[in-house]
């Protein structure tokens, strides 16, 4: 993090041709928990926003889209949500855009860094929006993939694997691989639906995206049903990547006036995955088609993917 006469920058290093620079308006509130540091401050345009390690998570300016893409596909794939996992999801919003379906009688969110959920509770409410402390929830604070595994029978309708990128010397390596899919699979209904964050959807870096569609495409005995789609969120300055795997539901099957009509049914509004948008959200460019192709390959647990561009 630098500084100079007109205030504070933070830098992240996209890849090593390209660095997003953030011009800090007023810092709000930074620390350290456990497990990462965190700044939440106000950048001119974007916003409220939080970064993590020095890497922007969300802002205020567009995290709907971010989250909606995160959650509602997923959801509105589900013809009847009761029972949904959110792995991860520190901010509450994945958790918030789950909730709005009125199906949804039991919801569990498993973060293990209590002191940044905390946090977040009081400094980020225009995230969870009360979420939270809704009586569907259940909070718990462990390491999720364990969490799956001691908790297979539950029979989870819809897992959203809202998870930090694979970095080399961050703990979510091994949330990325062919075996923790097995493991989500082992804990979801005989007609679960699976979604997670992939990463870049752009040109410059999208072997983390291609790469967990090939995998989830590789289990197609598990998951017959595997579609990448993306948003684009102007707080990445970049198209981001998510993909979407299902036991029994074509997620490519579901007509506009089918999708508008399950969230009238739930009471759910949103302002990005709307039935009009959503074959634009699952129509990959062919650059992403060709990356998985080219660049994907199947990551395990022994060759999981190193986010080290």
């Amino acid at each position: 993090m630098s500084s100079d006469a007109t205030g504070i920058f933070i830098n992240e290093t996209h890849t090593s041709a390209a660095i997003w620079q953030y011009r800090v308006g007023k810092m709000l509130l930074e620390g350290k928990t456990k497990f990462q540091t965190y700044q939440i401050c106000e950048i001119p345009r974007f916003g409220k926003s939080l970064f993590l390690d020095y890497n922007i998570q969300t802002s205020l300016l567009d995290e709907y889209i971010f989250h909606e893409c995160m959650s509602q596909p997923a959801m509105t794939l589900h013809p009847n949500p009761k029972k949904v996992l959110v792995c991860g999801g520190g901010e509450g919003a994945t958790l918030r855009e789950a909730l709005t379906h009125r199906t949804v009688e039991k919801a569990f969110m498993v973060d293990i860094d209590e002191e940044l959920v905390d946090m977040v509770k009081i400094h980020m409410p225009e995230w969870h929006r009360g979420a939270f402390e809704d009586p569907r929830t259940n909070l718990v604070h462990t390491d999720a993939r364990q969490w799956l595994i001691d908790h297979r029978d539950e029979k989870f309708d819809v897992i959203l694997s809202d998870l930090p990128n694979p970095h080399e010397d961050g703990p979510a390596q091994l949330l990325f691989t062919e075996e923790y899919f097995q493991i989500c699979a082992d804990a979801m209904s005989d007609d679960g639906v699976f979604a997670m964050q992939a990463g870049s959807a752009n040109e410059n870096y999208p072997a983390c995206m291609a790469s967990c569609i090939k995998t989830l495409e590789s289990m197609a005995e598990v998951f017959p049903f595997v579609a990448g789609y993306y948003g684009i969120v102007s707080t990445f300055f970049q198209p981001w990547g998510f993909v979407l795997a299902s036991k029994q539901h074509d997620p490519l099957a579901l007509s506009a006036s089918e999708i508008d009509a399950r969230h009238k049914v739930r009471g759910v509004s949103n302002r990005y995955c709307t039935g009009r948008f959503n074959q634009a959200l699952f129509t990959l460019p062919e650059y992403l088609l060709r990356a998985v192709e080219t660049e994907g390959r199947i990551l395990t647990d022994a060759d999981p993917f190193v986010w080290d561009a």
